[in-house]
């Protein structure tokens, strides 16, 4: 067990440090795989580039994916260990948000044991149906060999959009050969899911969740079926992909250097 420290709100990491705590939790009630941790730590560093914070490009990436969330017939959330370790509840939020969406648990190192910690830690924010834990609801996505291959028969196997933050590109890849449309948050813009999906949005899913959300309840309010298929059909992601790489590079804090 690691002890906790007390971080002082006006350290200059603070959101980043209390991210690291959160998963370090994880990791220690078994929801987060230690691979997990590896993984967080080279995300972290885009972040850097990113200078902490939400940029233009991934607002316009929000603005999509809400769109898209909204049209999509079954719209899934796919859930990993660090996603559930870091944000459950916004996800849960994300979820109530939308109306035909349901949460999926896929993980590449999988256990039954983090599945059923992962499915408790969701139902702390009042989700009560989970997809992804009942093996004899479970089919394969083809041409996949890792664990993520495994997905549910009334869930990602069925649906037409996929949400993927964290996700490993192997999946993405193969989901898009089923002709899935998928939305992912990424901090790293040159990662195969990044560069795969049809909607990337380059920010810190601490950041994006509750944009993602925000947007969504606006365009349900103000937006028609038409504005939001024009929305979508507008997006460009290569660009977005292409703009987020030039802000990393001009990034002023490298000029210090």
């Amino acid at each position: 067990m690691i002890s906790k420290i007390l971080i002082p709100k006006n350290h200059p990491r603070y959101c980043s440090l209390k991210i690291r705590e959160k998963l370090v939790e994880g990791f220690e009630k078994g929801l987060v795989a230690r691979e997990g941790l590896i993984a967080h730590g080279r995300g972290e560093s885009f972040d850097y580039l990113l200078g902490e914070k939400t940029i233009e490009p991934a607002l316009k990436s929000i603005d999509a994916a809400s769109a898209l969330f909204i049209l999509a017939e079954h719209p899934v959330i796919s859930v990993n260990g660090n996603t559930a370790a870091i944000c459950a509840s916004q996800i849960c939020d994300l979820n109530r948000s939308l109306e035909k969406s349901s949460v999926e648990i896929n993980l590449f190192y999988h256990t039954h044991v983090r599945e059923e910690l992962i499915s408790t830690e969701l139902k702390k924010y009042g989700l009560k149906k989970i997809l992804g834990i009942d093996p004899n609801r479970s089919t394969q996505i083809p041409e996949l060999e890792s664990n993520r291959r495994k997905v549910d028969l009334d869930g990602i196997f069925v649906s037409d959009v996929v949400f993927v933050p964290l996700e490993d590109g192997d999946r993405t890849i193969a989901l898009k050969k089923m002709d899935k449309k998928i939305i992912t948050v990424d901090l790293n813009p040159l990662s195969r899911t990044a560069l795969a999906s049809d909607i990337s949005i380059i920010d810190n899913i601490v950041r994006a969740l509750p944009r993602i959300i925000k947007s969504i309840e606006y365009h349900k309010k103000n937006s028609t079926k038409k504005e939001l298929k024009e929305i979508v059909d507008s997006f460009n992601n290569k660009d977005i992909l292409n703009e987020s790489l030039d802000i990393m590079r001009s990034n002023k804090m490298l000029s210090k250097i």
